[in-house]
């Protein structure tokens, strides 16, 4: 983080100094007292089932300089304030404004958040210092966290951001505001919590319809709910897709063996370029596709962008990670979430990697889809079947 004082932290968020104001923050800033370091600040939120509060003295035994709280706490200099969160929100929004020149990427979508904030973080890092969301940190503490992780000389601010109510995005983006928005697609998670497609879409579109004119929202031509995202929005648009009125689009796609594909990428000005991705499964086109419109409008030339794309690893732990065994048996573990459109993208690439080999498919519930999760499970069983898929494990109710 941009290095602070506790008195400048304390001006920033309205607060008070108790303690050592002159005190400075030098680490990083942690919502768990077993992360800090010296010179970190300790933001000590209320969960359901803790209190931060709690661990200020752990936070102040490894060298914090201080922490974020709501009450004054023996052992350790705090800056007390009314809302905790809404300080933690306030402080990382001021935090990326003192930053010249950054470029701030956020990244939303029903699936594929991680994937295409991980690519963002891979290509906009070889051309800047990049600062990108761990894992899926992308609601009210990860989202402030990552933003307290920029410094001075950082380019590009990558944000993934996630939504189980409509507000929720609205929210983030009063947090820190985009300067190119990302809507991938509209889909079926957390379907039980927004009860339609319609309503995730709306909830989807706050990304958006915040945007200030001079921003840029970046949306998923192949996808109607999305496309449509462009009469809601202030901001100029630049589209994404296969459809050949798209601005950046895929054209000639073709996957080998591993499922890994292979591209024409074309831009609105009639330029091309080869693009093999590293990655498992068509449906990285499109997360790939999102990434070049975002690269492109930051001024990497195709070439840049084409040859980063082709070099991207996956980096975010148990999405399509390929992994072969002594006795030649293909393991794909893509475990960490589990929605209907990951689950179907999944089985696609599943079956491509399988074809004149036997394939098993192991599969968990699928959570949070109210009135459709029957519907949408036994229609995961009948795409395996379609696909080809030898055998089907299920696990779950």
């Amino acid at each position: 983080m941009i290095a602070l004082t506790l008195a400048e932290v304390a001006q920033i968020v309205g607060g008070r100094v108790v303690g050592e104001a002159t005190r400075r923050v030098t680490g990083p800033v942690v919502t768990d007292a077993r992360q800090c370091a010296p010179g970190s600040l300790y933001v000590a939120r209320r969960g359901e089932h803790a209190d931060g509060h709690d661990f200020v003295a752990q936070a102040g035994e490894r060298l914090a300089a201080g922490a974020l709280t709501d009450r004054p706490v023996p052992g350790l200099a705090c800056v007390v304030v009314p809302d905790v969160q809404a300080a933690f929100a306030a402080l990382a929004g001021e935090v990326v404004r003192r930053v010249p020149g950054l470029a701030v990427v956020a990244v939303t979508g029903s699936s594929g958040k991680t994937s295409t904030k991980d690519l963002l973080a891979s290509v906009l890092g070889a051309h800047g210092p990049t600062v990108a969301a761990q894992e899926s940190f992308n609601g009210e503490v990860g989202v402030p966290l990552t933003a307290l992780r920029v410094e001075p000389d950082t380019r590009f601010l990558v944000l993934e951001m996630g939504a189980r109510a409509v507000g929720d995005l609205r929210y983030l983006t009063s947090i820190v505001a985009p300067d190119l928005a990302v809507v991938l697609n509209v889909g079926a998670a957390h379907a039980g919590q927004f009860g339609s497609l319609e309503t995730t879409a709306r909830a989807k579109a706050e990304l958006v319809t915040g945007l200030a004119p001079e921003a840029v929202a970046v949306l998923n031509a192949d996808d109607p709910r999305v496309s449509a995202m462009a009469a809601q929005t202030r901001a100029g648009v630049v589209t994404f897709g296969t459809t050949p009125t798209a601005d950046v689009r895929a054209e000639h796609v073709h996957l080998d063996a591993r499922a890994r594909a292979t591209f024409a990428l074309r831009t609105p000005d009639g330029g091309s370029a080869q693009v093999r991705l590293n990655l498992h499964g068509e449906h990285h086109v499109s997360n790939a596709l999102a990434v070049a419109a975002v690269a492109l409008h930051l001024q990497l030339s195709l070439e840049q962008v084409a040859t980063a794309l082709s070099a991207a690893q996956a980096t975010s732990r148990w999405r399509m990670q390929v992994s072969q065994r002594a006795d030649g048996v293909v393991v794909v573990n893509d475990a960490y979430n589990a929605n209907p459109d990951s689950m179907a993208a999944a089985l696609r690439a599943l079956a491509n990697m399988a074809r004149g080999r036997r394939s098993w498919a192991v599969l968990g519930e699928m959570r949070e889809l109210g009135d459709v999760s029957e519907e949408e499970h036994r229609a995961l069983g009948r795409l395996a079947r379609e696909l080809g898929i030898d055998e089907l494990v299920v696990v779950g109710e």
